[in-house]
């Protein structure tokens, strides 16, 4: 098992002083990392806690999930490791087809009308 926790459900008000004195009820904790909102400084409702030793976060995680804290049952899972960050946002598309540029408001008049839309005739014929 993986040594770093992830605690969620966090009450806008906890501090990881609180987050340490905590799990450090269970073992020796080595890192507590808060993560705040960039711009208004405040809790995101969620943390990431590293344990002495993974049986200690074993025993953290067996002991602390649904926790009341702050009015809140927090969650306690073992963390993921970080995905990898996409560079450009047109990598989820698939760029490989060559598009077709037309002049402003043209249609492309190879695609045909939909047969759920036929064409209306004239009323007056």
């Amino acid at each position: 098992m993986n040594p770093r926790l992830y605690v969620g459900n966090l009450p806008p008000g906890v501090t990881e002083a609180d987050l340490r004195l905590l799990f450090s009820r269970v073992g020796a904790v080595t890192e507590v990392q808060l993560v705040l909102d960039p711009t208004t400084h405040q809790s995101r409702g969620y943390a990431f806690v590293t344990m002495a030793t993974a049986e200690l976060a074993a025993a953290a995680l067996n002991a602390l999930h649904s926790y009341s804290l702050g009015g809140r049952y927090i969650v306690v899972t073992e963390a993921r490791p970080p995905q990898e960050l996409k560079g450009l946002i047109s990598e989820g598309f698939d760029l490989a087809r060559p598009s077709v540029a037309r002049r402003g408001g043209q249609r492309d008049k190879t695609r045909s009308r939909s047969s759920r839309f036929p064409r209306r005739r004239d009323r007056n014929r």
